[in-house]
């Protein structure tokens, strides 16, 4: 997008005020599982790896999440009991540089104990502001970490982590391997649906409320441009806003995406100032009542049908 003068005063202290405002991001404690077996103890960081586990191990495996549901993941905070329950795990599954107080348990509770997704998940992408030139902020050149919105890195992950589960339980590993098996059909199903419907689409800029889609749009042909950057608590400035605005106008985007965790105030400001429409696109960092579906399967098909009518593709 190329430099112009700014040419809008957007109202946004009260929209700012308004980004967080759904549901309490900061709370800790632990989000129930499956319940207790007599099998492998798993903490699972968040919501896409707590349900790759409870795939890969099905019944051999007992799965809680650290983050409750509703949550927004970036900014948990851990209890005492929280912290506690990561050292007594025989695993804990997390992604590191994604959630800083999981990060600090596992280092001293969990260090040989743990499973760190960032080290199968082809992690090649950092984010850059809206603009070169536009006002820098401390997330600038960091690695964006929302992998498993690409089904097959998200395959991967739980391929390696089907290995880990056999060598802690090598009565079970073969039932992990063929349940790894089946759960990669799946991924690899749900990304042919992907690439087949948003093959033809009328526009490919992906305009999102923060940063969360980079894989999914490198997956499948989109190019994102966020309005915050790789967490949702990352204020935009007026600028950051005023240049979204112009290139939703000048590249006759219709669409503004919002998600579940977080207020959607910001792309409802954007929306407003260009006559665009919002929709609600999932980065799937947890579920909530309002997530549209009942696990990873089925949002990311909800996902697919947003995409496709927003865009719009045929």
């Amino acid at each position: 997008m190329r430099q112009r003068p700014l040419r809008r005063a957007f109202a946004v202290s009260a929209a700012l005020s308004l980004l967080t405002a759904c549901g309490d991001g900061s709370r800790s404690g632990e989000a129930d599982g499956e319940g207790d077996t007599d099998g492998l103890s798993v903490r699972a960081a968040f919501y896409p790896l707590q349900w790759i586990t409870e795939q890969v191990g099905g019944s051999a495996v007992s799965v809680r999440s650290l983050t409750p549901p509703g949550a927004e993941p970036h900014d948990l905070e851990l209890g005492p009991q929280d912290v506690a329950a990561v050292g007594e795990a025989d695993l804990v599954v997390y992604l590191a540089a994604f959630q800083p107080a999981v990060d600090e348990a596992v280092e001293q509770e969990a260090p040989d104990t743990s499973f760190d997704a960032a080290e199968h998940a082809e992690l090649d992408l950092t984010y850059t502001p809206i603009e070169e030139g536009t006002e820098e902020t401390e997330e600038a050149g960091s690695t964006d970490p929302h992998f498993w919105l690409d089904p097959l890195r998200l395959a991967d992950v739980a391929v390696a982590l089907a290995d880990r589960l056999g060598e802690l339980d090598p009565d079970n590993a073969d039932t992990f391997t063929a349940n790894v098996e089946t759960l990669r059909t799946a991924l690899e199903e749900l990304d042919t649906e992907l690439s087949q419907g948003l093959a033809s689409c009328g526009s490919t800029d992906l305009v999102t409320s923060h940063n969360a889609f980079g894989y999914f749009a490198e997956a499948y042909g989109l190019t994102q441009v966020g309005i915050t950057g790789l967490t949702p608590e990352e204020e935009p400035s007026t600028e950051d806003l005023a240049e979204v605005a112009d290139f939703v106008e000048e590249n006759d985007v219709r669409t503004i995406y919002y998600e579940t965790l977080v207020s959607p105030a910001i792309a409802d400001t954007v929306a407003a100032e260009t006559g665009a429409q919002t929709a609600l696109l999932d980065p799937l960092e947890g579920l909530t009542d309002d997530s549209a579906g009942s696990d990873y399967l089925e949002v990311m098909r909800s996902n697919l049908d947003s995409v496709r009518a927003g865009q719009p593709c045929s």
